[in-house]
């Protein structure tokens, strides 16, 4: 609902499966939104979107759209971040920034609420929302590390399509209807749309999202490896990631191998840490096949834990399954969360 005071939110790439998601999140949040103004490219200016029992119509962003703006939320891309993003804040607004453009300028801090909140203390007028996986995982892994100590990761993501946008959901559709008809499935978009080859992503799973670097690995896996360096404050932290595409359309999953600080704990102090942590639900029964799975995440704003285990040779070794949406808690969920925390610290004023 609208207040008659409080703050004004724009919402650029309103549009866009993120976008759409934002603002349904704001809705739903004590966030005090006095006036919403939805932005986009010129091709969707002038459509309307509803929110808070009011038609918004869409504006063409661009830089004095941001003025008298309190909190800028972004997901339409990288180009357009870099393009705006400091055009808004240097109109007075705090951005919260959806792509990855901002994640590693040691200026931008990379904030997931339940992990690192007072980095935003430390904002210059822009705020990075780390990658989906890596949110997540930090999500499920920062109170084993508060409570044992936590000195590697070693992560492999089972990651849904909707990642690469709306078009890679059809795309997906359209081949597995193919598939069931006997015929030769189209691929445009799947790993990457804009290298070389593309495969067939239904009844398929491709261990390459986004391009290979120099080192091998691709720049989804480094993005895992640095962000979480970066929101854990530690360069030096061991962590290494594969990230594979499956053919689910949203909610990733994480299988998760940890080494924590001890090696007199137990599965169950774990799964009793995780039990009541900060936007965590733990699922972990076993003995009654429950477990996190991405068609139970869809749709709900928690990261969802499970499947945790000791390794059978080394004492102070887990594993875990991680299972949250991609599109909420992943990305405009945490961005929300973002801006509450905003609030809450006095970092903008309603």
């Amino acid at each position: 609902m609208l207040k008659s005071e409080g703050l004004n939110v724009a919402v650029v790439g309103v549009t866009g499966a993120v976008g759409t998601r934002m603002l349904k999140m704001l809705e739903s949040s004590p966030l005090p939104v006095k006036s919403l103004y939805p932005l986009a490219s010129v091709r969707s200016a002038g459509k309307k979107v509803l929110f808070g029992g009011t038609e918004w119509t869409i504006k063409e962003a661009k830089p004095e759209s941001f003025e008298n703006i309190d909190i800028a939320l972004f997901s339409a891309g990288g180009s357009v971040s870099k393009q705006l993003a400091p055009e808004a804040a240097k109109r007075g607004a705090v951005v919260i920034d959806n792509t990855s453009a901002f994640r590693m300028d040691k200026d931008v801090p990379l904030v997931v609420p339940e992990v690192n909140e007072k980095a935003l203390f430390e904002h210059h007028g822009i705020i990075a929302n780390p990658n989906c996986s890596t949110i997540q995982m930090v999500t499920a892994l920062e109170p084993v590390r508060q409570a044992y100590g936590l000195n590697r990761i070693i992560v492999s993501t089972y990651q849904a399509v909707s990642g690469a946008g709306a078009k890679a959901i059809a795309e997906l559709e359209d081949q597995s209807r193919a598939v069931l008809n006997g015929e030769k499935p189209a691929a445009a978009i799947m790993p990457v749309k804009g290298d070389k080859k593309h495969f067939q992503m239904a009844f398929n799973a491709i261990p390459q999202i986004d391009l290979f670097q120099p080192n091998d690995y691709t720049f989804e896996e480094m993005k895992m490896i640095n962000e979480t360096k970066k929101i854990m404050d530690d360069q030096e932290f061991k962590v290494s990631a594969t990230c594979v595409r499956v053919p689910v359309s949203i909610s990733h999953g994480e299988s998760v191998y940890i080494e924590i600080g001890k090696s007199d704990v137990e599965a169950s102090d774990l799964k009793e840490l995780l039990k009541n942590a900060p936007g965590v639900v733990l699922e972990d029964d076993p003995a009654h096949q429950v477990y996190p799975m991405p068609s139970h995440a869809s749709g709900k704003k928690e990261v969802f834990v499970g499947r945790i285990r000791r390794d059978p040779d080394v004492a102070s070794g887990f594993h875990m399954w991680i299972v949250s949406d991609n599109l909420l808690k992943g990305a405009a969920w945490n961005s929300v969360q973002i801006a509450e925390s905003l609030l809450k610290l006095g970092l903008v004023k309603a």
